[in-house]
């Protein structure tokens, strides 16, 4: 019985390792709520899985597979021209958070993701967690500056077919609370009813 090798493993390390992207994989980094359903919708067919400490999660694909894809809040990282971009990979034995660690496990039967899959995976997440992509750039309601990957974090009710949206940049749309503007009425009702 001839045992299947991996082209690449881990060195070996009692720590997080910073590891060069572009050389043995490229990785695709996806936020949290965008990988965890992307990580359902794939299911077995998935390869290794990074998670950071953060939430963030990383498939590990093959170099220059991904390149050309634009998703909101999906980052490729591979090897620049001008730089070198690195992935903080555990030790094979971490399998269990908070900490970095390997979501899926690092295995023979378990390494790279199949780069198609995966876009479709993270494309129907994108679609699912945040609508469909508006056309263009839009403004941050925050930083007020102009953002390529748009996120609505708000619609105004607006009684017709389509409502004022608000959107955020990926920066700012964990931060956005929606502020209802209190009007000079609905204080002074407010105020005879005893409420604050």
């Amino acid at each position: 019985m001839k045992t299947r090798t991996l082209p690449w493993t881990p060195p070996p390390a009692v720590d997080v390792e910073p590891l060069p992207a572009g050389k043995w994989w490229d990785a695709v980094r996806a936020a949290p709520a965008v990988g965890e359903r992307a990580l359902e919708l794939l299911g077995d067919e998935t390869g290794a899985v990074i998670q950071d400490k953060h939430g963030p999660l990383y498939w590990l694909v093959t170099v220059g597979s991904a390149t050309s894809w634009h998703l909101r809040q999906v980052r490729v990282l591979t090897e620049l021209a001008d730089e070198s971009t690195y992935l903080g990979v555990p030790p094979v034995s971490w399998t269990e958070g908070p900490r970095t660690h390997w979501r899926v496990p690092l295995s023979a039967n378990r390494y790279l993701t199949d780069a198609e899959r995966l876009w479709g995976a993270l494309a129907e997440a994108d679609r699912a967690e945040y609508g469909r992509a508006p056309e263009g750039r839009q403004l941050c309601y925050r930083c007020k500056l102009p953002t390529d990957e748009p996120i609505p974090v708000d619609v105004e009710d607006s009684r017709s077919d389509v409502g004022k949206v608000t959107y955020a940049c990926p920066r700012h749309a964990p931060l956005y609370t929606r502020h209802q503007p209190r009007t000079l009425t609905s204080a002074t009702a407010a105020e005879h009813e005893g409420r604050r």
